[in-house]
């Protein structure tokens, strides 16, 4: 405990300094960032509506769908709270805040459906790309902008805090082509393919920031159940926290989660883990904790949850030797304790040379599946990737089993490269792997007359080669897990 104090105490010295946001709203009404002209409001939901004033004192709130008028007194602290039901997507509407002294009326407010999207690089990744990392057909995506103003997305600006934060500066900006640019083009993307196939407004809450580890996202309360969170994620920063202060554990859960955790949403969206890949197995049991904590802040315990499974990538420190794929090996795991939710695999969709693959159409798509198949219940989409189930030994062969290849499985009439088979020494060999029937694989190898053990693509770098017939990439596994 003395350690993690130490760090805070450090970093508040550090980071205030350099911006420190308001906590104290007493005097006359004032609203969060987050509520604010563009906004977008989950539609048939309770939408909640918040800000400060004195003490006791009375807010009025008319909203423009609505004949009624609704009253909120500030508590003690001179926070008060709203409830307010909202119709079927539609806008632009104006809603009015009124108090004894202050009145604010916030415009354009389009009610449709709105997702928080969270993560590090390739989360934060805009359409305009990177330096030398372009993002593939950016040009022609914010180009169709135009067609697509009833996007907004309110992005959370960086900010670090030891202490949890009640607001932040951010804004909501309408899609148009010369805010697109900057938008998350993960994020961007899967809000045009739900404009597209709902046909209503998005809003997205944007709150990423490259190179950070999950620990930065989580609470100090729950990471204290997890003690060696707060030494493995990033040693680095224990030891300097003037360097890279944002990768330190929740100082984002306080001051780019907890400001907009009010805010009424319909799921999220979360690209992550690149830098968590050197402890893995803990990443494993740290992304069901994170989950369970975000919903329970935005009082949904079964909020939809979809998140990516990390690209692989050549990694040249050789203290990673296939740590990124147990990293997507637990990424997979996580999902049996995590209620509502779903992987988007991207096994086919990395770059060797790039942890930045510009190909950011293919994950939006494949994390659109989920939501529109699960949340929104869209008939006869497929959203899930097969998943190795069991594995069954006929002397010198390997046959395995996947759930979630239901019309088959397929190599694109290509050869599948990238099995490899063990016995007893655990020494894995290149096997030669063929479909055999519609959800089974046969692996052999010559080397191995009794096969015990079987790898699918456990490696840093690897394309991925073996598909359901809907064309959704299996993730790498072994069946040797463990050992």
């Amino acid at each position: 405990m003395s350690g993690r104090t130490g760090l805070l105490n450090i970093l508040a010295l550090l980071i205030f300094p350099l911006r420190t946001l308001p906590q104290s709203h007493a005097g006359h009404l004032s609203l969060p960032a987050v509520i604010s002209d563009h906004m977008v409001l989950q539609q048939r939901s309770k939408a909640v509506l918040w800000g400060w004033a004195d003490k006791g004192s009375q807010v009025n709130i008319a909203p423009g769908w609505t004949s009624r008028k609704y009253t909120a007194v500030a508590d003690s602290t001179g926070k008060w709270k709203l409830h307010i039901p909202t119709p079927r997507a539609g806008g632009p509407y104006t809603v009015e805040f009124n108090s004894e002294a202050t009145h604010i009326s916030v415009k354009d407010v389009l009610i449709g459906e709105v997702w928080v999207c969270s993560g590090q690089s390739n989360m934060e990744m805009p359409l305009k790309g990177y330096n030398k990392q372009p993002v593939l057909n950016a040009a022609a995506i914010i180009a169709d902008a135009v067609n697509h103003p009833d996007i907004h997305v309110f992005r959370v600006p960086k900010v670090v805090s030891p202490v949890p934060l009640s607001d932040c500066n951010g804004s909501w900006k309408a899609t148009d082509t010369a805010t697109a640019k900057d938008f998350s083009a993960v994020a961007y993307q899967y809000a045009k393919i739900l404009h597209d196939k709902l046909h209503v407004p998005i809003g997205i809450i944007a709150t990423y920031w490259g190179g950070t580890a999950i620990q930065s996202w989580m609470s100090e309360k729950t990471l204290s159940v997890f003690p060696e969170a707060w030494f493995t994620s990033r040693p680095d920063t224990i030891k300097d926290p003037e360097k890279d202060p944002e990768r330190a554990p929740s100082v984002l859960f306080n001051s780019m989660i907890l400001p907009v955790s009010d805010y009424t949403v319909k799921g999220f969206i979360w690209y992550q883990g690149e830098s968590n890949r050197e402890h893995p197995l803990l990443y494993r049991r740290l992304l069901p904790a994170m989950v369970k904590e975000w919903r329970a802040l935005w009082r949904g315990s079964r909020l939809p949850f979809y998140y990516v499974q990390i690209a692989p990538y050549g990694y040249a420190d050789p203290r990673h030797e296939q740590l990124p794929a147990v990293l997507r090996e637990s990424q997979l795991l996580a999902l049996n304790d995590i209620l509502n939710a779903g992987m988007a695999v991207i096994l086919d969709a990395g770059e060797e040379r790039y942890i930045h693959p510009p190909d950011k159409t293919v994950v939006s798509q494949r994390l659109s599946y989920w939501a529109l198949a699960k949340t929104y219940h869209q008939k006869g989409i497929a959203c899930a990737s097969p998943v190795f189930r069991k594995m069954k030994i006929k002397g010198s062969q390997a046959y395995l089993y996947f759930n979630f290849a239901k019309h088959g499985l397929t190599a694109n009439n290509k050869p599948l490269e990238h099995f490899e088979i063990a016995g007893n020494d655990h020494i894995f060999y290149p096997a030669k792997a063929v479909i055999v029937h519609s959800n089974q694989v046969k692996v052999q190898c010559d080397a191995v007359a009794a096969p015990v053990a079987v790898r699918y693509a456990f490696k840093n770098w690897v394309k991925g080669d073996l598909y359901n017939t809907e064309g959704l990439p299996a993730s790498s596994f072994r069946t040797d897990v463990g050992q």
